[in-house]
């Protein structure tokens, strides 16, 4: 059995690498990749290949891109921290995924499971069709949410309700889609982290949720500004540097 591994941290990816080997001796691991652009590269002009293991949110995108991308037909297990996701949809297609930390009995068992339901894999593959679109539309409708202080209350707001996160006099803020203001305690860079499924970092001030987001009007030199269903008192400007990755991202999601 041939088999690629995509994941960005490296010890995960050999942790992954030699347990698989231990449970199937005989495993060839043809490549671990570890990033969006270099499996993009690979599977333009891959080997025969079994089975991907695959992480979901790399360091340069989600895994997503790559599948969609290259018109994959080849059976995936994910591998995922999201616990808080519901993961139902791989059930009904016939694909396994592992919760990190993973173990040698969880990846055991996703092996046994990929041998049994081998022989109903189909090419071209409409399940594996059904399983992105199904995680897909999971992971981009559930949010993290920020936690903001008013007096002695400590209130939790869903990620989906925010339009925009901002900053202002070097404090980070959240706007949302009720138009109300809120302080954060967490820095933007920070942010744009937790939010990178569903938010945009237009420029150092601004971290815009797509559903805010309405249209896009070029701007001077190259630049877009981004149009936002909603009022709000300041123009977003998206600078010539990120505007055609902008674009692509009003385009995916």
């Amino acid at each position: 059995m041939k088999i690629v591994i995509i994941e960005d941290e490296k010890l995960t990816a050999q942790d992954l690498s030699e347990t698989i080997k231990e449970i199937e001796p005989d495993v060839e691991i043809v490549a671990m990749l570890s990033s969006v652009k270099e499996a993009l590269a690979f599977f333009n002009h891959p080997p025969s290949i079994d089975l991907i293991f695959s992480d979901i949110e790399l360091g340069d995108g989600l895994s997503f891109e790559i599948f969609n991308k290259t018109s994959n037909q080849i059976p995936i297990i994910f591998c995922t921290a999201y616990q808080q996701y519901s993961l139902e949809a791989f059930q009904s297609v016939g694909i396994d995924y592992i919760l990190k930390p993973f173990n040698k009995s969880s990846v055991e068992k996703t092996m046994i499971k990929y041998k049994i339901l081998k022989d109903g894999f189909r090419k071209p593959s409409s399940e594996m069709n059904m399983l992105l679109a199904a995680l897909k539309s999971n992971l981009y409708g559930i949010n993290p949410s920020v936690i903001v202080h008013q007096g002695v209350k400590v209130i939790p707001i869903s990620g989906s309700n925010i339009a925009l996160f901002f900053l202002e006099n070097d404090t980070t803020f959240a706007y949302t889609f009720e138009q109300n203001r809120y302080l954060i305690s967490q820095k933007l860079d920070t942010l744009e982290k937790t939010f990178s499924a569903t938010f945009f970092r237009a420029n150092r001030q601004f971290l815009i949720n797509r559903k805010a987001v309405k249209d896009a009007s070029h701007f001077s030199h190259r630049k877009m500004i981004a149009n936002l269903t909603l009022p709000f008192p300041e123009q977003i400007v998206v600078g010539k540097v990120k505007a055609v990755e902008f674009i692509k991202w009003l385009e995916r999601y």
